[in-house]
């Protein structure tokens, strides 16, 4: 170590070259807000010189261009982007992102300690930085059947990994206000380390005792003024912007040169067709700015101020003495990466291909017991039936109730209303729940729509107008080991299969980009008016979200945090 602190200081003084100096470019400094003419000299991973002349090894001419540091994102899932961190590394990193702070919630529900050292495995193979929260509710809740359960005990062998930060989201919010023993024992042996929260709607004293356990960042904020209370209260505010939450346009308020060392970004669930489309935190960052936010504000809400809100104190700058990653983008306001380095390494496919493979996990992981259209019939109720209302955009429902029509004994779909059905299957091969209900929003006219993917828990859900098709979409997922299938007059008219815990695909991001452009088609083609229609029937089964939503188990009222019906 001694070697290479001296050659990073002989590098800085200009004793000897450094290894790769960016030339007649500016950088942002996110100090002063200015933009400065100057060379910035890199020694291995670490910047050594700014604000000067140097020579390098390598001189690499950026002239016209801006050097920012690497984004971070601060809270995601890698598996809803329905690709291994593998391909997610070689997906994301060229739009600038050199750091995602991971909660592995999702293949954690599934496989347990195992999904956990899957991703700490490919973690440490990665060029992106991908740091770990370990999983705090597996299960979310009492509410569903998990395929897993992860204690205190089963979290505490991971908690000095290199690459693990803390405790990931709080979600059983309930749990923590009521002093649940469960959620009391992980929260204290994570006391003094970083806790991420989760607490939708959560105002007043609640947020209070909620914040009083030790809780200090959080994403679940979706007006300006849920997140100003949040942050007088001490919280980080995380603005996200995914591809089914979309808080950014509500957030911009707060998202000011005063306010900015309190708020960072994060994606949360995002797949690789809108990344394609759109891009990633550079997306946020170039809306933000067309909507009058100040550059200085949004550039250090996707830097520095999230490197501090996680402890990472080497990331956020471009000065000497910080981790070399840098984006080298166009404009401030365009914020388009034309050269990204990770650690001091130009990111390029020669990179990617130095990786080591980590094998995929869970390829068996879909139990699901067969099942028939008679396995969705709903019994006629008296008076009004709870159907979940889907608010574009958000994974916030709303419990709606409705007089629904019926044929004989048996309650049905009302197409005027654009009410259908929505079934939850459990899948983990435990109990063979099944439960059924009805839902609102989606525009559905005919066939069916099933997957996997349902938060936290990743049951089969299933939305349709037909219960035959509903039946044939749940088998075939069956068929493909986990997935996204459409169904349309008995034909299966689309579908992906996602192997690795019946949540990632095997195959690279490309090709993951391309078939879910032909399924949303597939979606379109029955009548879909969401714009993303499998992301957000995921979210359908998850009760830690207000208002209303259904697990294997029923329909859940997460107001009273219960079964209901």
């Amino acid at each position: 170590m001694t070697e290479k602190l001296e050659r990073f200081i002989d590098q800085g003084v200009g004793r000897e070259p450094a290894d790769i100096v960016l030339k007649g470019g500016r950088f942002f400094d996110l100090v002063t807000g200015e933009l400065i003419t100057s060379d910035i000299a890199i020694s291995a991973d670490r910047i050594v010189g700014t604000c000067g002349d140097y020579v390098g090894r390598q001189e690499i001419d950026i002239s016209g261009k801006i050097v920012v540091p690497g984004f971070i994102d601060t809270h995601l899932h890698i598996e809803s982007s329905l690709v291994t961190p593998h391909e997610f590394d070689r997906c994301v990193l060229p739009y600038g992102v050199t750091t995602v702070i991971c909660d592995p919630h999702e293949i954690a529900n599934v496989l347990g300690s195992e999904g956990i050292q899957f991703f700490l495995d490919s973690a440490l193979e990665t060029i992106m930085d991908i740091r770990v929260q370990l999983s705090s509710c597996v299960p979310a809740t009492h509410l569903e059947t998990s395929g897993a359960d992860l204690p205190i005990e089963k979290l505490l062998p991971f908690r000095h990994h290199e690459k693990v930060i803390g405790l990931a989201e709080f979600m059983n919010f309930p749990g923590v206000i009521h002093k649940d023993p469960i959620c009391m024992a992980k929260l204290e042996a994570f006391q003094g380390g970083h806790i991420d929260g989760h607490a939708p709607l959560l105002r007043g004293n609640d947020l209070n005792g909620y914040l009083a356990a030790g809780i200090r960042t959080e994403h679940e904020a979706t007006t300006a003024d849920e997140a100003m209370e949040k942050v007088r209260k001490g919280m980080h505010i995380l603005v996200r912007e995914g591809s089914v939450s979309k808080d950014l346009h509500a957030l911009m308020p707060i998202i000011t040169e005063r306010l900015s060392p309190f708020i960072a970004l994060c994606t949360d669930d995002r797949n690789p067709l809108d990344i394609a489309e759109q891009g990633h935190l550079d997306y946020m960052i170039r809306t933000a700015i067309a909507h009058g936010v100040e550059p200085l504000a949004i550039y250090r809400a996707a830097s520095i101020s999230a490197a501090r809100a996680f402890g990472l104190r080497d990331r956020g700058l471009v000065a000497p003495g910080w981790r070399a990653d840098l984006v080298v983008i166009d404009s401030l306001e365009n914020c388009k990466a034309e050269m990204v380095f990770a650690a001091g390494r130009l990111v390029t496919d020669a990179l990617f291909a130095t990786r080591k493979p980590v094998a995929p996990v869970g390829l068996d992981s879909v139990k699901a017991r067969t099942v028939n259209a008679a396995d969705f019939g709903v019994p006629v109720a008296e008076g009004e039936t709870s159907v979940i209302g889907v608010l574009p955009g958000k994974i916030i429902t709303e419990h709606r109730r409705f007089r629904l029509p019926a044929i004989g004994n048996q309650t049905t779909v009302d197409l005027a209303r654009d009410i259908i059905k929505v079934a939850v299957i459990e899948r983990h091969g435990k109990n063979g729940n099944h439960a059924n209900g009805f839902v609102q929003g989606f525009g559905l006219k005919k066939g069916a729509i099933a997957s996997t993917v349902g938060h936290d828990s990743h049951n089969i859900c299933i939305v349709g107008v037909s219960e035959d098709d509903m039946a044939q979409a749940a088998n075939r997922l069956s068929e493909i080991k986990g997935g996204f299938v459409v169904v349309e007059d008995g034909k299966v008219t689309g579908e992906i299969s996602l192997p690795v815990a019946g949540l990632m695909s095997l195959e690279p991001y490309e090709s993951v980009r391309d078939t879910l452009h032909h399924l949303r088609q597939a979606a379109l083609a029955l009548g879909s008016t969401l714009q993303e229609p499998f992301l957000q029937l995921a979210f359908l089964p998850l009760p830690v979200i207000p208002h209303l939503k259904i697990s294997d188990k029923g329909m859940v009222d997460v107001d009273k945090f219960m079964l209901i019906g």
